[in-house]
C-alpha cells in the first residue's frame, strides 16, 4: 500500500537539513530503483523553487510499504530524523486515484 510520510521541519534547521540530505537522497533513490517511490520533495518556505536562506518547512514522500509499521520504521531511520531537520513526522495510508 501506498503510504504518505510528511514531515515539518524545526524551524532554522536549513544548515542540518542540507548536511544531510545526501544521505537521505540516497534513501530515496533506493525506493525508486526499488518501484515503490511515487513521488517526494520538500516544501519550500516561500513561494520559489529556490527558496535560498527561507528554506523549508517540511517534506512530503509517498512510498509503497507493507505495512503501516514498516512505513514508520523507514521513516524513523532517516537523515534528517537523525540529524534533527524534522520536528514531527506523520504517516498515513495513501490511495492513489488520479491519475
Amino acid at each position: 500500500m501506498w503510504f504518505a510520510i510528511i514531515a515539518k521541519d524545526h524551524p532554522g534547521s536549513l544548515d542540518k537539513r542540507m548536511a544531510a540530505r545526501p544521505a537521505h537522497l540516497e534513501r530515496l533513490n533506493a525506493l525508486q530503483n526499488e518501484g515503490r517511490m511515487l513521488l517526494a520533495g520538500p516544501f519550500p518556505a516561500i513561494e520559489s523553487e529556490n527558496p535560498g536562506p527561507a528554506g523549508f518547512t517540511g517534506s512530503l514522500i509517498i512510498a509503497e510499504f507493507a505495512s503501516q509499521a514498516d512505513a514508520e520504521s523507514w521513516a524513523k531511520a532517516d537523515p534528517y530524523v537523525a540529524a534533527d531537520v524534522y520536528a514531527d513526522v506523520e504517516i498515513k495510508p495513501f490511495r492513489k486515484v488520479l491519475p
